[in-house]
């Protein structure tokens, strides 16, 4: 069950991945067209402000059609076989999903509390309705769209390659997919017409309770999200606020941007102007935090393995700190020294609790590149007091992370990267048995071209995970290939994945995740094609 909800909580960053790019486009317009900034080459109707207002329309796609980026975005992970067709399946699955509700509320509307013929083209804030895809529809959010995506994966891996009888061919496959979600999503429409106001009028008592919990809130919430990060359910604390209505009706990130040139010209505290701000502040962890940690690993290291550890911190540091992605420098010492990552997840809601405590707010779940273009730069003209605090408060617990770190590691001799004992031990799997998997494991592996690392690399793994016949299933979160095996005697030691190319391994027996780094998804590719070959 746990590996199920791992999976689904994972497929989740398929469309989250998007938010980085989109949010930086919209951060640049954003200052592109600020006068306080660039002067009067950014006035209202000049060339400059027309061409930068044409970006920023285009700019707001993903947040725009947050719902469709879901529905489109969990097949690719969640479903077993044939996803581009399980992409196309959800998609329209959804859209007569919301035909069904706009036709039933535009009947029974009153029947169901709900006012239908309300005019949207003034904004639906408190209709409870929304125009997805130019359907006046019920506001269900990315909730409502992960539902009826996850449906569909259900119906796309259960029933898409059922043989039907000859004479009803035409229907095999994404058709009859299709087919079984029609009938399905009118009894589901209706249930969500029913039951989903009631939400709506729980989920704005919930927004204020979040608000009105303040520091402590705020600790909470990054906590949570810090300390699930092994288990995978991490998701699914950050998910409802940031992209969610834990807080504001369309998420933080969407509420944030929109916003962010209003709050920008003024001179009101932001935390007067938007108090819900603070729950998107656990990405100080990822820009402060990483330093101190390597720092600390760094001047523990054995002097004769300092080169070889700075040359493993270096980037994943980067990687933590310009874009936001800390899994690969916290899987280095997660499972060498566990207790060092629950310090960690108390340091990150400490740092982000004392942020908010002095007035700091934003949209700051990211690294160093959101911090900059969302925040800092179109901030800074009313509003510098609140970037220095945060710096000064930061750069304040880098210092702690380095010295808590390094007592705690000299203080219980954690074998964290560079103080491992020389001489590792293979116990279950033996570089010969590696050689002999890797030959016998996957066919067609000679053709494997020597300049492509996605390739190498899946090849390698496959062979260390004991070929294509002990793959049950295979699946990947933003920096780890997930993959589920029959026979775990047949998987290689972690410093057999490090020599092949990963930077880490965490073995929970028939689950594995390998530390691939930010191109898992190419890999994975590879990796999945050369099972399904090799069975």
């Amino acid at each position: 069950m746990m590996e199920k909800i791992q999976r689904f909580g994972s497929a989740m960053l398929a469309p989250v991945l998007l938010f980085a790019f989109a949010g930086l486009a919209v951060g640049i317009a954003i200052i592109c067209k600020n006068e306080q900034l660039l002067g009067s080459i950014a006035a209202e109707g000049t060339g400059w402000y027309n061409f930068w207002s044409v970006w920023e329309s285009g700019a707001w796609t993903v947040f725009n059609q947050m719902e469709l980026l879901f529905v489109l975005g969990l097949p690719i992970a969640l479903a077993k076989t044939a996803q581009a067709r399980a992409v196309l399946e959800a998609g329209m699955v959804y859209l007569t999903f919301n035909y069904f509700v706009a036709s039933i509320l535009s009947i029974w509307g009153e029947t169901f509390g709900v006012d239908y013929s309300v005019d949207l083209s003034e904004g639906a804030a408190g209709t409870g309705l929304k125009m997805i895809a130019g359907i006046k529809t019920l506001d269900t959010g990315i909730f409502g769209a992960i539902i009826i995506s996850a449906i569909v994966v259900w119906l796309h891996n259960r029933y898409f390659t059922t043989k039907l009888p000859d004479f009803l061919g035409i229907f095999q496959g994404t058709q009859f997919v299709y087919a079984l979600g029609f009938f399905l999503m009118m009894p589901v429409a209706l249930a969500f017409v029913a039951i989903w106001p009631h939400i709506q009028t729980g989920i704005a008592s919930l927004q204020g309770f979040f608000i009105s919990s303040g520091v402590f809130g705020v600790w909470l919430y990054t906590f949570l999200e810090r300390i699930l990060i092994p288990t995978g359910l991490h998701h699914f604390i950050y998910t409802p606020f940031v992209f969610g209505p834990a807080v504001v009706p369309d998420g933080i990130t969407k509420y944030w941007v929109a916003n962010l040139e209003t709050f920008s010209a003024s001179t009101t505290p932001v935390k007067e102007l938007f108090p819900g701000g603070g729950f998107a502040l656990h990405g100080n962890s990822k820009v402060f935090g990483p330093l101190g940690i390597a720092a600390a690993f760094y001047t523990t290291a054995r002097p004769e393995k300092r080169k070889e550890t700075l040359a493993l911190l270096i980037p994943v540091c980067l990687t933590a700190i310009l874009i936001g992605i800390t899994e690969p420098l916290e899987f280095t010492f997660l499972f060498l020294a566990p207790p060092l990552f629950a310090v960690h997840a108390v340091l990150a809601a400490t740092m982000a609790a004392t942020m908010y405590g002095f007035g700091v707010v934003g949209n700051m779940g990211g690294g160093l590149i959101d911090f900059l273009f969302q925040n800092w730069i179109p901030m800074w003209p009313n509003h510098s007091g609140m970037v220095l605090t945060q710096i000064g408060i930061g750069l304040c617990f880098t210092l702690i992370y380095f010295l808590l770190f390094r007592f705690l590691i000299l203080k219980f001799d954690f074998k964290t990267p560079g103080r491992e004992e020389d001489g590792g031990e293979t116990k279950l799997y033996t570089k010969a048995d590696y050689k002999e998997a890797k030959k016998k494991g996957t066919e067609g592996s000679e053709a494997a071209e020597a300049n492509d690392p996605y390739t190498q690399r899946a090849t390698d793994f496959l062979a260390l995970l004991g070929g294509p016949a002990n793959i049950t299933d295979v699946n990947n979160c933003a920096t780890r290939l997930r993959v589920s095996v029959d026979d775990p005697e047949l998987v290689a030691t972690e410093a057999d994945f490090k020599s092949a190319g990963a930077l880490g391994l965490v073995n929970k027996g028939k689950a594995l995740q390998v530390i691939v780094g930010m191109d898992v998804p190419q890999v994975r590719d590879k990796f999945e094609d050369m099972v399904n070959k090799g069975k």
